[in-house]
């Protein structure tokens, strides 16, 4: 594959001498207008690569934070279309920050993953992050994605073992997520130094970056798993922020945007200060 935005991206983090802070939205969470409004936002508050969630009614690997987030999208009326629709939206004012789109397979087999690939790119979308396809099933999605010179990232969790490693890198570009925890998004984070043995037991096998996630919920945190890491995903705790600047009748409110902005702000600078004596 060619250099990528994610490729770059995460260079550029290791020349500054720290992690990459990778944020989750939710696509349409609130509402479009709002969605659109906090994805616009994410980079200037600190997000280097952001994964946005396609709107899926069985998001079976989430914990309650994020399944409520796609439920308040699919309640607003968001669809795929709209999903591609804000990339390219946010395409017109930023070139650099990579998006991808984190989710499951369903809603984008029916639209046939060759043809989605392409209109993704299109789009200005970087790279996929599908939790239900193993490895053995790379042709589906993850082949075509790579042949289209988009990032296909795989997960690798505390029970991905020596020999299982191999077939979930094989394919995986732009970097690896290591699930620091086994249960779903939003669980507390594992201890810390389980996970810095795990980073470097994944970072024997391949060369790409490594990126930690679920549980990292504040900047002391994110700080701290910063230390060995190469990124910091971010997700549950912003998606809760969204929902708890909400009205009583779930709408955003003049809140909603800031409140997850000075939160990635908090978030990006315990990454900043994770490699500091």
């Amino acid at each position: 594959m060619t250099d990528t935005r994610i490729d770059r991206r995460f260079k550029a983090c290791a020349d500054a001498g720290r992690p990459a802070l990778v944020t989750f939205i939710t696509a349409g969470d609130p509402d479009l207008q709002t969605s659109q409004a906090l994805l616009n936002a994410l980079p200037a508050a600190g997000a280097d690569v952001i994964e946005l969630g396609m709107p899926f009614s069985d998001p079976m690997a989430e914990g309650i934070p994020i399944q409520l987030g796609n439920q308040r999208a699919l309640a607003a009326g968001h669809t795929m279309d709209k999903t591609l629709d804000m990339v390219r939206e946010f395409r017109k004012q930023d070139q650099d920050t990579p998006i991808i789109l984190m989710g499951y397979y369903n809603p984008i087999y029916v639209r046939d993953p060759k043809v989605f690939v392409q209109v993704a790119k299109d789009a200005g979308v970087d790279g996929f992050i599908i939790v239900d396809i193993p490895a053995e099933a790379d042709d589906e999605l993850c082949i075509p994605a790579l042949e289209a010179g988009l990032n296909f990232i795989r997960l690798a969790t505390p029970t991905t073992d020596d020999k299982r490693l191999p077939a979930v890198l094989a394919n995986t570009s732009g970097f690896v997520y290591y699930v620091s925890v086994t249960g779903i998004t939003g669980a507390n984070i594992a201890d810390t130094g389980r996970v810095t043995t795990a980073v470097k037991r994944i970072k024997g096998h391949t060369d790409l970056p490594v990126a930690v996630g679920f549980g990292v919920k504040t900047a002391d945190q994110a700080a701290e798993i910063g230390k060995d890491a190469d990124g910091v995903v971010v997700g549950s705790v912003l998606v809760n922020a969204i929902r708890d600047s909400l009205d009583e009748a779930g709408k955003a409110t003049d809140k909603t945007v800031q409140t997850v902005v000075d939160l990635v702000s908090d978030l990006a600078s315990g990454c900043a200060r994770s490699r500091t004596a």
